[in-house]
Protein backbone atom coordinates (compact mmCIF):
# COMPACT_ATOMS: atom_id res chain seq x y z
CA UNK A 1 0.00 0.00 0.00
CA UNK A 2 1.36 3.54 -0.92
CA UNK A 3 1.55 6.21 1.28
CA UNK A 4 -0.86 8.30 -1.14
CA UNK A 5 -3.38 5.78 -0.18
CA UNK A 6 -3.01 5.52 3.25
CA UNK A 7 -3.84 9.38 3.16
CA UNK A 8 -7.27 9.45 2.17
CA UNK A 9 -8.08 6.52 4.99
CA UNK A 10 -6.30 8.90 7.37
CA UNK A 11 -8.18 11.36 6.69
CA UNK A 12 -11.63 9.84 6.70
CA UNK A 13 -11.00 8.19 9.44
CA UNK A 14 -10.36 11.36 11.02
CA UNK A 15 -13.59 12.71 9.92
CA UNK A 16 -15.58 9.74 11.99
CA UNK A 17 -13.61 10.92 15.15
CA UNK A 18 -16.53 12.80 16.61
CA UNK A 19 -19.14 10.13 15.63
CA UNK A 20 -16.70 7.95 17.35
CA UNK A 21 -16.25 9.77 20.78
CA UNK A 22 -19.87 10.58 20.59
CA UNK A 23 -21.04 6.57 20.26
CA UNK A 24 -18.16 5.95 22.64
CA UNK A 25 -20.25 8.12 24.95
CA UNK A 26 -23.61 6.53 24.43
CA UNK A 27 -22.25 3.20 24.93
CA UNK A 28 -20.76 4.54 28.59
CA UNK A 29 -23.70 5.83 29.43
CA UNK A 30 -25.90 2.75 28.63
CA UNK A 31 -23.16 0.62 30.56
CA UNK A 32 -23.59 2.75 33.59
CA UNK A 33 -27.29 2.76 33.57
CA UNK A 34 -27.80 -0.90 32.62
CA UNK A 35 -25.28 -1.57 35.71
CA UNK A 36 -26.83 0.01 38.27
CA UNK A 37 -30.26 -1.03 37.56
CA UNK A 38 -29.65 -4.69 36.48
CA UNK A 39 -26.82 -5.83 39.26
CA UNK A 40 -25.13 -5.15 42.20
CA UNK A 41 -22.27 -3.22 41.06
CA UNK A 42 -21.79 -0.21 43.00
CA UNK A 43 -21.14 2.51 40.39
CA UNK A 44 -20.67 5.89 42.50
CA UNK A 45 -23.31 8.02 41.65
CA UNK A 46 -27.11 7.83 41.03
CA UNK A 47 -27.35 8.22 37.13
CA UNK A 48 -23.86 7.55 35.92
CA UNK A 49 -22.03 9.14 34.44
CA UNK A 50 -23.99 12.81 35.24
CA UNK A 51 -23.26 14.47 38.57
CA UNK A 52 -26.87 14.89 39.79
CA UNK A 53 -30.38 13.56 40.07
CA UNK A 54 -33.55 13.95 37.73
CA UNK A 55 -35.65 16.86 39.64
CA UNK A 56 -37.84 19.31 38.31
CA UNK A 57 -36.86 22.70 39.52
CA UNK A 58 -39.05 25.71 37.87
CA UNK A 59 -39.50 29.27 39.71
CA UNK A 60 -41.39 32.56 38.44
CA UNK A 61 -37.55 33.94 37.82
CA UNK A 62 -37.55 31.43 34.91
CA UNK A 63 -38.42 34.19 32.93
CA UNK A 64 -35.64 36.38 33.83
CA UNK A 65 -34.24 33.24 32.58
CA UNK A 66 -35.08 32.94 29.12
CA UNK A 67 -35.72 36.54 28.56
CA UNK A 68 -31.53 36.90 29.21
CA UNK A 69 -30.72 33.49 27.31
CA UNK A 70 -32.76 34.99 24.36
CA UNK A 71 -31.17 37.98 24.15
CA UNK A 72 -27.86 36.65 24.51
CA UNK A 73 -28.25 34.38 21.64
CA UNK A 74 -29.48 37.35 19.39
CA UNK A 75 -27.18 39.48 20.28
CA UNK A 76 -24.11 37.09 20.34
CA UNK A 77 -23.05 38.07 16.65
CA UNK A 78 -22.96 41.83 17.41
CA UNK A 79 -20.04 40.68 19.70
CA UNK A 80 -17.93 40.14 16.78
CA UNK A 81 -18.12 42.95 14.93
CA UNK A 82 -14.17 44.86 14.86
CA UNK A 83 -15.86 47.87 16.14
CA UNK A 84 -16.23 46.61 19.61
CA UNK A 85 -13.01 47.08 21.07
CA UNK A 86 -11.25 44.41 22.82
CA UNK A 87 -11.84 46.26 26.25
CA UNK A 88 -15.34 46.45 25.78
CA UNK A 89 -15.57 43.09 24.49
CA UNK A 90 -13.95 41.55 27.68
CA UNK A 91 -16.66 43.87 29.62
CA UNK A 92 -19.14 42.14 27.73
CA UNK A 93 -18.05 39.11 28.15
CA UNK A 94 -18.25 39.57 31.99
CA UNK A 95 -21.26 41.11 32.68
CA UNK A 96 -22.99 38.95 30.30
CA UNK A 97 -21.40 35.41 32.15
CA UNK A 98 -22.66 36.81 35.45
CA UNK A 99 -26.14 38.07 34.56
CA UNK A 100 -26.91 34.54 32.72
CA UNK A 101 -24.93 32.70 35.88
CA UNK A 102 -27.07 34.31 38.70
CA UNK A 103 -30.28 34.41 36.40
CA UNK A 104 -30.11 30.61 35.33
CA UNK A 105 -29.63 29.51 39.03
CA UNK A 106 -32.95 31.40 40.40
CA UNK A 107 -34.84 30.36 37.39
CA UNK A 108 -34.54 26.90 39.56
CA UNK A 109 -35.33 28.24 42.89
CA UNK A 110 -34.80 31.59 43.63
CA UNK A 111 -32.37 34.16 44.33
CA UNK A 112 -31.53 31.87 47.32
CA UNK A 113 -29.89 29.21 44.78
CA UNK A 114 -26.93 31.48 45.01
CA UNK A 115 -25.83 30.59 48.26
CA UNK A 116 -27.93 27.38 48.95
CA UNK A 117 -24.91 25.17 48.77
CA UNK A 118 -23.07 26.89 51.21
CA UNK A 119 -25.57 26.99 54.32
CA UNK A 120 -26.13 24.18 56.53
CA UNK A 121 -29.80 24.85 57.09
CA UNK A 122 -30.90 24.15 53.59
CA UNK A 123 -28.62 22.21 51.82
CA UNK A 124 -27.17 18.70 52.63
CA UNK A 125 -24.10 19.02 51.00
CA UNK A 126 -23.38 21.94 53.23
CA UNK A 127 -21.06 20.70 55.92
CA UNK A 128 -19.04 18.85 53.67
CA UNK A 129 -18.08 22.19 51.86
CA UNK A 130 -15.60 25.16 53.12
CA UNK A 131 -17.55 27.18 55.61
CA UNK A 132 -17.08 24.28 58.21
CA UNK A 133 -13.22 24.45 58.02
CA UNK A 134 -13.09 28.10 59.09
CA UNK A 135 -13.44 28.10 63.12
CA UNK A 136 -10.08 25.97 62.68
CA UNK A 137 -8.51 28.72 60.61
CA UNK A 138 -9.89 31.17 62.97
CA UNK A 139 -8.43 29.41 66.21
CA UNK A 140 -5.18 28.28 64.53
CA UNK A 141 -4.23 31.77 62.99
CA UNK A 142 -2.82 31.24 58.79
CA UNK A 143 0.47 30.23 60.25
CA UNK A 144 -0.04 27.47 62.51
CA UNK A 145 -3.43 26.55 59.82
CA UNK A 146 -0.49 25.99 57.47
CA UNK A 147 1.86 24.34 59.72
CA UNK A 148 -0.45 21.58 60.83
CA UNK A 149 -2.60 21.42 57.70
CA UNK A 150 -1.36 17.74 56.78
CA UNK A 151 -2.33 16.40 60.22
CA UNK A 152 -6.14 18.48 60.03
CA UNK A 153 -6.30 16.80 56.95
CA UNK A 154 -8.88 13.72 57.96
CA UNK A 155 -10.46 15.69 59.95
CA UNK A 156 -11.47 18.62 57.97
CA UNK A 157 -14.90 18.47 55.99
CA UNK A 158 -14.85 16.66 52.45
CA UNK A 159 -14.17 19.69 50.00
CA UNK A 160 -11.25 20.70 52.35
CA UNK A 161 -9.76 17.82 52.69
CA UNK A 162 -9.60 16.61 48.92
CA UNK A 163 -7.74 20.57 48.36
CA UNK A 164 -4.88 22.79 49.79
CA UNK A 165 -5.70 24.96 52.20
CA UNK A 166 -5.76 28.60 49.67
CA UNK A 167 -9.30 29.05 49.79
CA UNK A 168 -10.06 28.70 53.36
CA UNK A 169 -7.17 31.18 54.78
CA UNK A 170 -8.34 33.12 51.97
CA UNK A 171 -11.60 32.99 53.49
CA UNK A 172 -10.07 33.91 56.58
CA UNK A 173 -8.34 36.79 55.34
CA UNK A 174 -11.08 38.52 53.20
CA UNK A 175 -13.96 37.36 56.14
CA UNK A 176 -15.85 35.37 54.28
CA UNK A 177 -18.20 33.45 56.92
CA UNK A 178 -21.37 33.59 55.57
CA UNK A 179 -22.78 31.49 52.92
CA UNK A 180 -23.83 35.03 50.89
CA UNK A 181 -20.59 36.26 51.02
CA UNK A 182 -18.56 33.12 50.27
CA UNK A 183 -20.76 32.89 47.19
CA UNK A 184 -20.45 36.24 46.63
CA UNK A 185 -16.65 35.73 46.00
CA UNK A 186 -17.09 32.25 43.75
CA UNK A 187 -19.72 33.84 41.82
CA UNK A 188 -17.57 37.03 40.75
CA UNK A 189 -14.27 35.47 40.57
CA UNK A 190 -16.09 33.15 38.39
CA UNK A 191 -17.61 34.66 35.76
CA UNK A 192 -13.91 36.39 34.91
CA UNK A 193 -13.73 32.67 33.12
CA UNK A 194 -15.13 34.33 30.16
CA UNK A 195 -13.33 37.50 29.34
CA UNK A 196 -10.13 35.36 30.55
CA UNK A 197 -10.72 32.64 27.75
CA UNK A 198 -10.82 35.65 25.11
CA UNK A 199 -7.51 37.19 26.45
CA UNK A 200 -6.12 33.96 26.19
CA UNK A 201 -7.17 33.03 22.80
CA UNK A 202 -6.14 36.33 22.03
CA UNK A 203 -2.59 34.94 22.56
CA UNK A 204 -3.22 32.23 20.44
CA UNK A 205 -5.94 32.55 17.40
CA UNK A 206 -7.31 35.50 15.51
CA UNK A 207 -9.13 38.25 17.25
CA UNK A 208 -12.07 36.97 15.75
CA UNK A 209 -11.84 33.16 16.55
CA UNK A 210 -10.94 34.89 20.39
CA UNK A 211 -14.39 36.05 20.72
CA UNK A 212 -15.73 32.97 19.68
CA UNK A 213 -14.04 31.73 22.86
CA UNK A 214 -15.31 33.83 25.42
CA UNK A 215 -18.72 33.76 24.05
CA UNK A 216 -18.62 29.77 24.28
CA UNK A 217 -17.06 30.22 27.62
CA UNK A 218 -19.60 32.38 28.26
CA UNK A 219 -22.80 30.19 27.21
CA UNK A 220 -20.91 26.81 28.30
CA UNK A 221 -23.87 24.78 30.05
CA UNK A 222 -20.96 23.27 32.57
CA UNK A 223 -19.44 27.00 33.12
CA UNK A 224 -23.05 27.94 33.79
CA UNK A 225 -24.30 25.47 36.24
CA UNK A 226 -21.32 25.42 37.85
CA UNK A 227 -20.26 29.07 37.96
CA UNK A 228 -22.09 29.99 40.76
CA UNK A 229 -22.60 27.52 43.53
CA UNK A 230 -19.17 26.03 43.60
CA UNK A 231 -15.99 27.07 44.38
CA UNK A 232 -14.32 25.44 41.53
CA UNK A 233 -15.60 28.68 39.52
CA UNK A 234 -12.77 30.03 41.38
CA UNK A 235 -10.07 27.15 40.75
CA UNK A 236 -11.13 27.61 36.78
CA UNK A 237 -10.15 31.79 37.13
CA UNK A 238 -6.84 30.59 38.70
CA UNK A 239 -5.98 28.21 35.87
CA UNK A 240 -6.58 30.84 33.40
CA UNK A 241 -4.74 33.56 35.21
CA UNK A 242 -1.74 30.91 34.92
CA UNK A 243 -2.31 29.75 31.83
CA UNK A 244 -2.37 33.21 29.94
CA UNK A 245 1.17 34.25 30.89
CA UNK A 246 2.84 30.58 30.44
CA UNK A 247 1.17 30.64 26.82
CA UNK A 248 3.30 33.63 25.55
CA UNK A 249 6.25 30.73 25.25
CA UNK A 250 4.26 29.89 21.89
CA UNK A 251 4.67 33.87 20.32
CA UNK A 252 8.72 33.11 20.76
CA UNK A 253 10.49 33.58 17.62
CA UNK A 254 12.65 30.34 18.15
CA UNK A 255 12.18 26.96 19.52
CA UNK A 256 14.86 28.62 22.07
CA UNK A 257 13.80 32.02 22.26
CA UNK A 258 11.23 31.66 25.43
CA UNK A 259 10.22 34.79 26.58
CA UNK A 260 11.51 34.35 30.63
CA UNK A 261 9.48 36.59 32.31
CA UNK A 262 6.47 36.12 30.89
CA UNK A 263 6.74 32.09 31.99
CA UNK A 264 7.96 32.69 35.10
CA UNK A 265 5.41 34.34 35.71
CA UNK A 266 3.05 32.14 34.57
CA UNK A 267 4.86 29.59 36.25
CA UNK A 268 4.79 31.35 39.77
CA UNK A 269 1.10 31.85 39.11
CA UNK A 270 0.49 28.26 38.78
CA UNK A 271 2.83 27.42 42.12
CA UNK A 272 0.39 29.96 43.68
CA UNK A 273 -2.72 28.35 42.09
CA UNK A 274 -1.60 24.86 43.57
CA UNK A 275 -2.43 26.18 46.68
CA UNK A 276 -5.66 25.82 45.84
CA UNK A 277 -6.03 22.66 44.13
CA UNK A 278 -3.46 20.33 43.31
CA UNK A 279 -5.04 19.55 39.88
CA UNK A 280 -4.23 22.90 38.51
CA UNK A 281 -1.06 21.72 37.98
CA UNK A 282 -2.90 19.95 35.07
CA UNK A 283 -2.65 23.25 33.33
CA UNK A 284 1.14 23.33 32.95
CA UNK A 285 0.51 19.96 31.44
CA UNK A 286 -1.74 21.60 28.63
CA UNK A 287 0.76 24.34 28.17
CA UNK A 288 4.05 21.81 27.84
CA UNK A 289 2.06 19.93 25.05
CA UNK A 290 0.23 23.15 23.17
CA UNK A 291 3.88 25.20 23.38
CA UNK A 292 5.24 21.57 21.56
CA UNK A 293 2.76 21.34 19.10
CA UNK A 294 3.07 24.75 18.16
CA UNK A 295 7.37 25.70 18.64
CA UNK A 296 8.56 22.11 19.46
CA UNK A 297 10.17 19.68 21.51
CA UNK A 298 12.73 21.90 23.17
CA UNK A 299 10.56 24.99 24.04
CA UNK A 300 8.08 23.00 25.48
CA UNK A 301 10.57 20.97 27.56
CA UNK A 302 12.08 24.22 28.74
CA UNK A 303 8.63 25.31 29.85
CA UNK A 304 8.46 22.21 31.76
CA UNK A 305 11.53 22.86 33.97
CA UNK A 306 10.67 26.52 34.44
CA UNK A 307 7.78 25.41 36.03
CA UNK A 308 9.45 22.39 37.63
CA UNK A 309 11.81 25.02 39.75
CA UNK A 310 9.31 27.44 40.41
CA UNK A 311 7.07 25.16 41.73
CA UNK A 312 9.35 23.30 44.04
CA UNK A 313 10.74 26.62 45.04
CA UNK A 314 7.33 28.07 46.19
CA UNK A 315 6.88 25.05 48.42
CA UNK A 316 9.92 24.99 49.45
CA UNK A 317 9.85 28.62 50.41
CA UNK A 318 6.32 28.75 52.15
CA UNK A 319 7.70 25.03 53.96
CA UNK A 320 10.31 27.39 55.75
CA UNK A 321 8.43 30.23 56.42
CA UNK A 322 5.25 28.31 57.64
CA UNK A 323 5.72 24.78 57.93
CA UNK A 324 3.49 24.00 55.82
CA UNK A 325 4.20 20.21 54.13
CA UNK A 326 2.64 19.23 50.76
CA UNK A 327 4.02 16.23 50.55
CA UNK A 328 2.63 14.92 53.78
CA UNK A 329 -0.95 17.09 52.41
CA UNK A 330 -1.30 14.90 48.88
CA UNK A 331 -0.72 11.33 51.41
CA UNK A 332 -3.35 12.88 53.70
CA UNK A 333 -5.60 14.07 51.12
CA UNK A 334 -4.92 10.73 49.23
CA UNK A 335 -5.90 8.56 51.84
CA UNK A 336 -9.27 10.51 52.48
CA UNK A 337 -9.96 10.50 48.78
CA UNK A 338 -9.37 6.57 48.39
CA UNK A 339 -11.35 5.80 51.48
CA UNK A 340 -14.44 8.01 50.93
CA UNK A 341 -16.59 7.50 48.19
CA UNK A 342 -14.06 6.86 45.03
CA UNK A 343 -13.53 3.64 47.30
CA UNK A 344 -16.82 2.05 45.13
CA UNK A 345 -16.49 3.51 42.15
CA UNK A 346 -14.56 1.68 39.66
CA UNK A 347 -11.89 2.75 37.89
CA UNK A 348 -12.96 0.42 34.75
CA UNK A 349 -16.08 2.49 34.50
CA UNK A 350 -15.05 5.99 35.12
CA UNK A 351 -12.04 5.38 33.02
CA UNK A 352 -14.72 6.51 29.91
CA UNK A 353 -17.30 7.84 32.51
CA UNK A 354 -15.78 10.72 34.02
CA UNK A 355 -14.47 12.10 30.77
CA UNK A 356 -18.28 11.05 29.13
CA UNK A 357 -19.53 13.38 31.89
CA UNK A 358 -17.50 16.29 31.34
CA UNK A 359 -17.66 16.71 27.66
CA UNK A 360 -21.82 16.16 28.11
CA UNK A 361 -22.52 19.14 30.39
CA UNK A 362 -19.71 21.08 29.08
CA UNK A 363 -21.69 21.76 25.79
CA UNK A 364 -22.32 18.58 23.45
CA UNK A 365 -21.69 21.45 20.33
CA UNK A 366 -18.59 22.86 21.97
CA UNK A 367 -17.34 19.05 22.66
CA UNK A 368 -18.49 18.02 18.92
CA UNK A 369 -16.69 20.94 17.75
CA UNK A 370 -13.66 20.49 19.74
CA UNK A 371 -13.56 16.69 18.76
CA UNK A 372 -13.27 17.87 15.13
CA UNK A 373 -10.09 20.20 15.91
CA UNK A 374 -8.98 17.37 17.33
CA UNK A 375 -9.14 15.04 13.73
CA UNK A 376 -7.98 17.70 11.78
CA UNK A 377 -4.63 17.65 14.71
CA UNK A 378 -5.19 21.33 15.55
CA UNK A 379 -2.29 22.16 18.51
CA UNK A 380 -4.92 23.31 21.36
CA UNK A 381 -7.36 20.84 20.38
CA UNK A 382 -4.23 17.71 20.60
CA UNK A 383 -3.40 19.71 23.90
CA UNK A 384 -6.39 19.87 26.05
CA UNK A 385 -7.31 15.90 25.29
CA UNK A 386 -4.22 14.77 25.88
CA UNK A 387 -4.29 16.38 29.25
CA UNK A 388 -8.39 15.07 29.60
CA UNK A 389 -6.88 11.13 28.37
CA UNK A 390 -4.24 11.26 31.21
CA UNK A 391 -6.17 12.95 33.30
CA UNK A 392 -8.93 9.52 33.01
CA UNK A 393 -6.03 7.10 33.14
CA UNK A 394 -4.71 8.47 35.72
CA UNK A 395 -8.07 8.28 38.34
CA UNK A 396 -7.52 11.09 40.32
CA UNK A 397 -10.80 12.12 39.90
CA UNK A 398 -14.09 9.65 39.16
CA UNK A 399 -17.35 10.93 38.95
CA UNK A 400 -18.10 14.69 39.68
CA UNK A 401 -15.85 16.28 36.47
CA UNK A 402 -19.01 18.33 35.88
CA UNK A 403 -17.23 20.30 38.48
CA UNK A 404 -14.07 19.37 39.18
CA UNK A 405 -12.74 19.62 35.71
CA UNK A 406 -14.48 22.78 34.96
CA UNK A 407 -11.04 24.41 34.67
CA UNK A 408 -10.78 22.43 31.19
CA UNK A 409 -13.44 23.92 29.84
CA UNK A 410 -11.70 27.43 28.39
CA UNK A 411 -9.07 25.28 27.27
CA UNK A 412 -12.12 22.63 25.06
CA UNK A 413 -13.82 26.01 23.88
CA UNK A 414 -10.04 27.72 22.43
CA UNK A 415 -10.05 24.20 20.33
CA UNK A 416 -14.02 24.46 19.33
CA UNK A 417 -13.35 28.34 18.46
CA UNK A 418 -11.64 27.22 15.53
CA UNK A 419 -13.95 24.82 14.15
CA UNK A 420 -17.01 27.71 14.57
CA UNK A 421 -15.04 30.39 13.08
CA UNK A 422 -14.71 28.33 9.96
CA UNK A 423 -18.73 28.09 9.78
CA UNK A 424 -19.82 31.92 11.13
CA UNK A 425 -23.70 31.16 9.82
CA UNK A 426 -23.56 28.35 12.85
CA UNK A 427 -22.47 30.83 16.05
CA UNK A 428 -26.19 31.52 16.40
CA UNK A 429 -27.52 27.99 16.02
CA UNK A 430 -24.80 27.30 18.41
CA UNK A 431 -25.36 29.73 20.69
CA UNK A 432 -28.96 28.66 21.00
CA UNK A 433 -28.10 24.87 21.97
CA UNK A 434 -25.97 25.55 24.62
CA UNK A 435 -28.63 27.97 26.17
CA UNK A 436 -31.21 25.79 25.56
CA UNK A 437 -29.03 22.84 27.01
CA UNK A 438 -28.03 25.07 29.75
CA UNK A 439 -32.11 25.60 31.14
CA UNK A 440 -33.30 22.21 30.20
CA UNK A 441 -30.42 21.07 32.58
CA UNK A 442 -30.95 23.52 35.25
CA UNK A 443 -34.62 22.60 35.10
CA UNK A 444 -34.71 19.19 34.79
CA UNK A 445 -31.76 17.81 37.03
CA UNK A 446 -30.54 18.69 40.93
CA UNK A 447 -26.86 18.63 40.62
CA UNK A 448 -26.76 19.63 44.28
CA UNK A 449 -24.32 22.85 43.25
Amino acid sequence: MTIASERPRLAAARRWLPHAVFALGAVTIAVGLSVRRFTDTPIGVPWPPALGNPDLGIHPLIAVSLALFSAAVVLAPRLLDERVRPGAVALILFGGTLALRLALAAGRGGTGEWSKVFDTARSFEAPNEYLPALPTVDAYGPRLFLDRFAELVPAMPVHVAGHPPGLPLVMHLLGLDTPGRLAAFCIVAGALTAPLTYALARELLPERTARVAGLLMALSPQALLMGVTTADAVYATLGLLAAWPLIQATNATNATNVPGTFVALGALMLAVASLFAWSLLAVGAWAAVLVWRRRGLRAAIWLSVICGVVLVAFHAALAALTGFDPIGTVRATEDVYRLGIASIRPYWYWLFGSPVGFLLVLGIPISWLALRELARGTPEAVAIFTVLAIAAVLGFTKAETERIWLFFAPFVCLAAARALDRRPELLVPVAAALAAQALLHEALSDTVW
